[in-house]
């Protein structure tokens, strides 16, 4: 027994040598060996600032930089660290021009959104005399306030702002969605465009650096000569298909208009220009009106090549022509009579110019009677058993060549438009209970079809490849390769559909006629064989017919096509009167590289100076600008949670609670929804590079709110 007590008494004593052990050899380690987590532990000598990567640079095909970054500085706030310090309050508001009221509501936007112990940006975006003005004063205001540098985005040219994208500050509902990808409140991620769709490559990784401060906490010098410092990874860059020029083009074309222009290459896919008319310059966004471009009735903010669908109007022929030819229903030389209307189903279809056509002939002046020929014959069929069947048969094509579904381009918000099925016209009518004569107008690319602007740019490169095409995409690489697979699908040829190639040769042989003798001819590009087809699509607002809107689809040179196009004006009448010609001067600038003929530059800016915009747009933006100023004069009278405001702010950040009228005042601001403040882009652009290139400002924008697309053109 007294050995068994020995033996537990060694035991005792060895394992109380052993944890002493332990505790000494930690204690060491931290005190003597290690310096890393004494940056933690003195705040006041110790500071870490976060290093912004700077976002991936975007390249044009020439290699032109059309995206970039520049450095701006944020004053960066931690409320909870004001309470107890001697902060000289009034000398921070002389250098930023603010007034106490507005300082106090300032600090109280940044505890509610990003709590009291986090930093939230105080001031974006300072100039550099502010910047000069805080640095010399700096120990006043720390450790509370400190200057963060971030990168923000830089426009070279004065295009493309709805392909590129902009930069909005990351709220809570990112964050969430986004959990373990390194995002913190205070961020920017891409919002819309390419910003959007590439935000992982684009984004690059931060880094940390730690500083030491002196007595009056200005920084010196890096704690440990940078030991624990973590360098800032670089976005990666982007190559773009995209002609700047060609896109500057485009859009100088569609001033004064509502409409949309797609160029793509055929044999790539890639996006050569995307022009969504009305634009908006991103460095509108930086500055106090910039909100009243989401309010505007003409909805600059929408990417009409993706998000807006049209009736296809008579560029839908040419593919109604592919299915008649591939089902056997015509050939080449089939000849239908036209007398100036349609008359197979009652009521007449108008159509323009009477005679006796075959497909060439109809595909070049129109001829609305033979294409709905065409189709009520794929329709009836007799190989068939039912209607029911053979239109699913003419679905089956439709969305080989690319309709009635999203295509997979990589920009965000693209819609599927819509192509009718048996199920469309059962709702409609009944099962069982309609028949070609129900749905007519489709044959002529009206009713119940609608189509994207990319989607019939698409459509021509499928035809100008003889049946295959490759997803319209504007990247198309990635600096350092494609980690993340975003391109794979950018890679395939899509061969839908199995129709040989004279049937497309016959259809070209139609497309090439319009341009050359059809309702196309005036728009010829001298010395390049086009294949073309306009379209004029009936158009009603709110029940009433308007002036209709006028298409225009193409490819070029016929022998070996580079480019497929669409052009969509909207309120412009006949095709061959703006869509065309905007076309053929697209078409002549990226071949040629440049228009060079007086009479083609007088063109140019005859186009761009012709204003399309509807009388109904014009009272809009007035009635819009009246409801803006009856708001600014509305003034919310609700006191309800002023006082917990302040009281807030008490609490917070030590500062006396006053009952004065002008805080009160900034306090119901936030309340009638102002919220500021936001961080927001540059208002200063740089110095502009050699040439005629213009410099725009960061693109960063607030919250988009959800806009309601209806469709721009319904029958």
């Amino acid at each position: 027994m007294p050995a068994f007590n020995q033996s537990r008494k060694n035991l005792i004593k060895a394992l109380f040598i052993l944890m002493a052990a332990v505790i000494i050899v930690r204690l060491m380690n931290l005190q003597l060996f290690s310096n890393k987590y004494s940056i933690l532990a003195d705040e006041q000598g110790k500071f870490r600032k976060v290093i912004y990567p700077d976002r991936g640079i975007l390249y044009d095909r020439n290699g032109k930089v059309i995206l970039r970054n520049r450095i701006i500085y944020d004053l960066m706030v931690t409320p909870s660290k004001i309470h107890g310090m001697n902060l000289d309050t009034a000398a921070l508001c002389r250098i930023l021009g603010i007034d106490l009221p507005e300082f106090k509501k300032r600090i109280l936007t940044a505890i509610i959104r990003n709590r009291s112990y986090r930093a939230s940006v105080f001031e974006p975006l300072l100039s550099e005399e502010k910047i000069a003005k805080i640095n010399e004063s700096m120990y006043k205001f720390v450790p509370a306030f400190y200057l963060q540098e971030r990168p923000v985005r830089d426009y070279p040219y004065d295009a493309a702002g709805n392909i590129l994208g902009y930069l909005s500050e990351v709220d809570s509902s990112f964050l969430k969605r986004h959990q373990g990808e390194g995002y913190q409140m205070g961020d920017y991620a891409g919002k819309t465009g390419l910003e959007r769709s590439y935000e992982r490559v684009l984004m690059g990784q931060r880094g940390i650096q730690y500083w030491k401060r002196d007595n009056k906490n200005r920084l010196t010098e890096k704690f440990d000569n940078g030991k624990y410092d973590t360098a800032a990874v670089p976005g990666s860059n982007l190559y773009l298909a995209l002609d700047i020029n060609l896109q500057r083009l485009g859009e100088h074309l569609m001033e004064n208009k509502i409409g949309a222009i797609v160029a793509i290459d055929p044999k790539t896919g890639g996006i050569l220009a995307m022009v969504s008319s009305p634009t908006y310059d991103p460095k509108m966004l930086s500055e106090p009106e910039g909100g009243r471009l989401f309010l505007d009735p003409r909805l600059p903010m929408l990417n009409r090549t993706v998000h807006a669908f049209y009736s296809p109007g008579s560029t839908f022929k040419t593919l109604q022509a592919l299915i008649g030819l591939q089902e056997g229903v015509i050939t080449t030389s089939t000849r239908f009579l036209c007398t100036g209307a349609f008359y197979g189903c009652g009521k007449p279809m108008g159509c323009l110019d009477p005679g006796n056509f075959n497909l060439k002939e109809a595909i070049a002046v129109s001829c609305n009677t033979y294409f709905a020929n065409v189709m009520q014959r794929v329709i009836d069929n007799p190989k068939y058993e039912t209607a029911d069947s053979s239109l699913m048969v003419w679905d089956r094509f439709m969305y080989g060549f690319g309709l009635g579904h999203k295509l997979g381009v990589d920009i965000p918000t693209e819609i599927g438009g819509l192509i009718p099925t048996p199920r469309t016209y059962d709702r409609i009518y009944g099962k069982g209970h309609w028949n070609f004569c129900s749905f007519k107008s489709v044959s002529i690319g009206q009713g119940e079809v609608n189509v994207t602007p990319l989607q019939v740019a698409n459509e021509m490169a499928y035809l100008a490849n003889k049946g295959w095409y490759i997803t319209p995409h504007l990247v198309d690489s990635i600096q350092g390769g494609d980690k993340y697979g975003l391109l794979d699908s950018f890679k395939t040829r899509h061969h839908p559909l199995s129709i040989p190639d004279t049937l497309f040769e016959a259809v070209h042989d139609g497309m090439q006629d319009v341009m050359e003798t059809g309702t196309g001819a005036a728009a010829k590009v001298p010395g390049i064989t086009v294949c073309g087809k306009t379209g004029t699509v009936e158009n009603y607002y709110r029940g009433v017919k308007q002036k209709s809107h006028a298409f225009f689809a193409a490819f070029a040179p016929r022998e070996d096509p580079k480019i497929a196009i669409a052009v969509i004006c909207e309120n412009a009448g006949f095709g061959a009167n703006s869509s065309a010609p905007i076309a053929s001067l697209m078409i002549e600038q990226y071949l040629r590289d440049s228009i060079t003929e007086p009479d083609r530059k007088a063109l140019i800016e005859k186009l761009a100076a012709l204003n399309l915009m509807p009388a109904r747009i014009d009272e809009a933006l007035r009635q819009r600008d009246s409801i803006l100023r009856a708001r600014t004069r509305e003034k919310d009278s609700s006191f309800a949670n002023e006082r917990r405001y302040l009281k807030i702010l008490t609490d917070t950040i030590g500062i006396d609670e006053q009952d004065d009228s002008t805080t009160l005042q900034k306090v119901r601001s936030m309340e009638d929804g102002e919220d500021s403040p936001k961080p927001k882009p540059a208002t200063g652009a740089p110095k502009a590079p050699a040439g005629n290139i213009h410099h725009k400002a960061a693109a960063t924008l607030p919250e988009r709110p959800r806009i309601k697309t209806s469709t721009p053109s319904t029958k």
